[in-house]
């Protein structure tokens, strides 16, 4: 993690996007706004899936120290776990100047930790861009909202937000209020034919309710992933991309110059044409300019 979110370009962490692979474990997003109980809705998750005897990795994307510029580590520190267990890894990954919600090595360092563990989580606050940008770093994006906010209803009905994979009522042991937040997703969701779209009221505190189904839409999401690979391999390819956009011309010179990265992407995936890697690149400076001040 070191090696990849160093400033400085070395042809080490070019060699570890390149041989990570596709990586066989889940990259799972998880956004909302801040104080909807992500973290706490994490830490029920772990419990769940260490108890079905799945591997978890956590990125906690943090807000950056204006002195030091790292991660503040509120996120890391907030989520439960048992420090001794070997099969539960948790790093924060400061945002720094990015406006979209995701630390600038995020994504290559997802992918390097699929092929370790069986489910990644990268943890983002925001809803709007930050979901769109958490949208092409993981396999399944669950927004999470509590209940009375009305925030991601409003983007939904706006279209500032894509529909998520998955959504979450928090706090449902609320009751009324979160039954009432639910059903008001529902329909938006209907409203924009997303029928299929699950909607689930979890209480991540005793008792426990929607942890297990939470995790049950997740892995189903994942299997009809499976059987399309496309998002999977577009998530490979942009880690590349995302690589030499963060260091620029040092970058490339660290995988060998301009004609050695585009003939590595198109080994990866020689069916990829020519339009589509354009494609790639073009969404990645699209990111690059909305992220610059006044941009």
């Amino acid at each position: 993690m070191n090696l990849l979110e160093t400033r400085t370009a070395r042809a080490e962490a070019a060699a570890l996007v390149s041989a990570a692979g596709d990586g066989a474990g889940h990259v799972v997003g998880v956004t909302g706004p801040p104080g909807v109980g992500k973290s706490t809705l994490l830490s029920a998750l772990l419990r769940e899936w260490r108890g079905r005897g799945r591997s978890v990795a956590v990125l906690a994307v943090d807000p950056s120290s204006k002195r030091s510029g790292g991660a503040l580590l509120g996120d890391r520190a907030r989520i439960e776990h048992d420090p001794a267990d070997r099969d539960v890894f948790i790093r924060s990954m400061a945002a720094g100047e990015r406006l979209g919600g995701l630390a600038p090595a995020t994504r290559a360092a997802a992918q390097a930790l699929a092929n370790a563990f069986d489910v990644v989580v990268i943890e983002t606050v925001g809803v709007g861009q930050s979901e769109t940008d958490v949208a092409e770093a993981a396999d399944t994006v669950a927004v999470v909202v509590q209940p009375g906010s009305g925030d991601a209803l409003q983007f939904l009905k706006a279209g500032i937000m894509e529909v998520p994979d998955v959504l979450v009522v928090t706090k449902a042991d609320l009751g009324t209020a979160a039954a009432r937040a639910e059903e008001d997703l529902r329909v938006a969701l209907r409203a924009l034919g997303a029928r299929t779209t699950p909607v689930l009221a979890v209480s991540s505190i005793a008792p426990v309710r929607g942890v297990a189904e939470l995790a049950d839409a997740l892995a189903a999401h994942r299997a009809r992933l499976d059987v399309a690979a496309h998002r999977v391999r577009v998530r490979r390819l942009g880690a590349l991309a995302d690589f030499v956009h963060e260091h620029g011309e040092r970058g490339l010179r660290a995988v060998g110059g301009r004609r050695a990265a585009v003939k590595w992407l198109r080994e990866q995936d020689p069916a990829l044409d020519e339009p589509a890697l354009l494609a790639c690149l073009e969404a990645t400076a699209a990111r690059w300019r909305a992220n610059q001040p006044g941009g």
